[in-house]
């Protein structure tokens, strides 16, 4: 949904821009200045000072209250100041008599006793400051946008079992100790324990482990991970604001409200500035009063210090620069926590990276297939074909690799899967499995090679899954799985280094996984 907020500044800053240009144009100008422009420039820039500046005049009336004063006040006072000076101009000064002009020139013309208006200061002043507010509310309705994002991540109904009957119901009615069941392919409603079935769940989401993890009975499960195995039986333990998902979640909306320290920096100088300029206009007025004794003068000068004190460019500079900067970190797919963590940056000596998703490409794919004989595509398209049949994870990336590989697969026919054991099926009039090592040998008595087993060690030292494969009682070869590294990590790492940085790499997933693709990249 829209920010409301949000549509309400950029109507201000649009209606306030179009009306101050035309402002700024006729002052800057001087052929623009027809016959009674001032007035023409008075009718525009009126609802701008009165209507679009009216949250800093809002905010600097209740400062006032409380005895205090902030960049609002300033803006506030400097907008005023513009505009009452040129009003005064203009009713009682003879700036509005026809024919009037304004020209550049660093002093007071000689005997000119017209006096000049300030009414595109008071117009663009707003506007600038309009520009950096709704800059810095849109990075935040964008920062809620990934918050929204992040909650949706999880399940939206569960399929809980109460009184035997299984009803679904929306997650918000989910209690502590209520039973759900989780089908292949849906979300972990919420975090729980498995109390029936046997699965292999995909917590990429949470830890980053690319292999799905076998769960059984007493086995806890995340909130939000995806069960990519068989069904099973969950008992909730936390539901609602104490789930993993919400405390991620929650920690990310704190870490979007910090301040940088240059925005407080801005807000504390404020507090002593405002009172100063005040004070040195103040004082302006009285000594041009006492040298010239001329009124006129000496406003004008009083007002100058007002109007060239209004912080427009440490007003918008700040917010701006620090919005631009989270706001391209977010295109390119960067969160950076808040304000004061961009201000901070320029002190990193570290870069840690995560492993799944971002030096890897965050999915299984087949790598290698290994046959005893020589003939690697038939493995492959026997193998590929039986584990077509399979749920498991492993399995979909072996019959993707065979498809991709060599187009078609066979039929499997009397298809039989062991949970988290393996496959097997007959193809072609083949007897083919495919699963562990340890599995073949224990239920088919499958002797594997010595140069098979020498592969699948060396396979598995860098942290790939194999999955060994045997046709018609003989070992037959291995296809190795893995989560590939992306072709343009290594660069990536090589350009940090080449930054001053230390590269790092934090992973959830095994320690020999970790090891293979640091080495590969080069951490």
């Amino acid at each position: 949904p829209a920010d409301p907020e949000l549509a309400a500044l950029r109507t201000r800053l649009l209606i306030s821009t179009a009306l101050t240009i035309p402002v700024v144009l006729m002052a800057m100008v001087p052929p623009l200045q027809f016959t009674y422009w001032q007035w023409a420039s008075l009718t525009l820039a009126s609802p701008v000072v009165v209507w679009g500046a009216w949250p800093f005049h809002r905010a600097a009336w209740v400062n006032l209250r409380h005895g205090a004063a902030t960049m609002d006040t300033l803006i506030s006072v400097g907008v005023l100041a513009a505009y009452l000076w040129s009003l005064y101009a203009l009713f009682l000064g003879g700036a509005g008599e026809p024919g009037m002009e304004m020209s550049f020139s660093l002093l007071p013309h000689e005997g000119d006793t017209t006096p000049d208006i300030y009414l595109e200061v008071a117009s663009a002043v707003t506007v600038f400051i309009l520009l950096g507010r709704y800059l810095e509310a849109r990075a935040k309705s964008r920062s809620g946008e990934a918050l929204r994002a992040l909650a949706s991540l999880g399940a939206k109904e569960a399929a809980v079992i109460r009184d035997g009957v299984e009803r679904r119901v929306p997650i918000a009615d989910l209690a502590v100790g209520d039973r759900f069941i989780v089908r292949p392919g849906e979300k972990v409603a919420t975090d729980g324990v498995v109390v029936e079935g046997a699965s292999a769940v995909d917590n990429s989401l949470v830890t980053g482990e690319t292999v799905p993890v076998e769960v059984s009975v007493g086995d806890a499960v995340i909130g939000a991970t995806v069960n990519a195995g068989g069904r099973i039986v969950v008992e909730a333990t936390r539901v609602g604001a104490d789930t993993q998902l919400a405390r991620i979640a929650r920690m990310v909306e704190q870490a979007q409200t910090g301040k940088a320290p240059v925005q407080r920096l801005a807000d504390r100088v404020s507090a002593v500035f405002v009172p100063v300029v005040i004070g040195l206009s103040l004082l302006t007025l009285v000594g041009w009063l006492v040298a010239t004794g001329d009124v006129q003068s000496a406003f004008t000068a009083a007002v100058a210090v007002l109007i060239i004190a209004c912080p427009c460019a440490l007003g918008l500079a700040t917010p701006t620069a620090l919005m631009v900067g989270t706001g391209r970190g977010a295109q390119l797919g960067i969160l950076i926590k808040g304000p004061q963590i961009l201000e901070s940056t320029r002190q990193v000596d570290t870069i840690v990276l995560d492993k799944t998703g971002t030096v890897t490409t965050g999915h299984m794919a087949l790598v290698d297939v290994i046959a005893s004989d020589g003939d690697a595509d038939r493995v492959l398209r026997l193998a590929g074909a039986v584990e077509d049949a399979s749920e498991h994870p492993v399995g979909r990336a072996i019959a993707a690799g065979a498809r991709e590989r060599l187009g078609s697969l066979p039929t499997v026919e009397s298809f039989a899967s062991t949970r988290g054991l393996g496959v097997q099926g007959v193809v072609d009039g083949y007897a083919v499995a495919a699963g562990r090592p340890t599995w073949l040998a224990e239920q088919w008595s499958i002797v594997e090679p010595a140069e098979l087993a020498a592969t699948r060690l060396q396979n598995e030292k860098a942290g790939r899954t194999v999955v060994a494969v045997a046709i018609d009682g003989r070992a037959a070869g291995l296809l190795v799985v893995a989560d590939v590294v992306k072709p343009d990590s290594a660069q990536a790492v090589s350009a940090l280094r080449d930054l001053g940085l230390e590269p790092v790499l934090l992973t959830g997933d095994n320690v020999r996984v970790a090891t293979a693709v640091a080495s590969e990249v080069g951490i």
